[in-house]
């Protein structure tokens, strides 16, 4: 039997398209990326059919595409994911997340005695580590790990 094709989430016009989010971390993308606080057009599917992960989640954002900024946000949660940017319902980029290996005061240490929770002027510096795909946090200063399951994005 031939397997079809079915068209999942509408086309998109001109905007971005994420895709290969794990499904359990779908809305913290949406939160990171300040989707919840914007007009244009947003589609999310979610639980969608993955080869690759089994279940996944895809945001489509009309009229808006991520700076660096948000690439590096997503990356610590959604390190798969991929970025394709839409102009007259074509793909014209694509683009891959990149884990970078050291972040900057985009996310909360867990150790609420680390000088970041204590000291008002003191921005949060980690190393990223990859630990069997999944990315974790080692912070600078008290050298605390946060594992995906628990990195807080401010």
């Amino acid at each position: 039997m031939d397997e079809k094709k079915i068209m999942q989430v509408s086309a998109l016009e001109s905007g971005t398209v994420i895709d290969h989010i794990p499904s359990e971390v779908l809305f913290k993308v949406i939160s990171i990326l300040g989707l919840d606080k914007i007009d244009t057009t947003i589609t999310f599917g979610f639980n969608l059919h993955s080869k690759k992960f089994g279940k996944k989640a895809i945001i489509k954002i009309s009229e808006r595409f991520p700076d660096d900024d948000d690439l590096n946000k997503m990356a610590l949660i959604a390190p798969e994911a991929k970025i394709n940017i839409i102009r007259d319902y074509k793909v014209v980029e694509k683009k891959v997340v990149k884990v970078p290996e050291k972040v900057k005061g985009i996310a909360r240490c867990m150790n609420p005695k680390c000088v970041t929770n204590v000291e008002d002027n003191v921005k949060t510096r980690f190393t990223v580590l990859i630990n069997n795909g999944a990315v974790d946090l080692k912070c600078h200063y008290c050298e605390k790990i946060t594992d995906q399951e628990h990195i807080e994005i401010v």
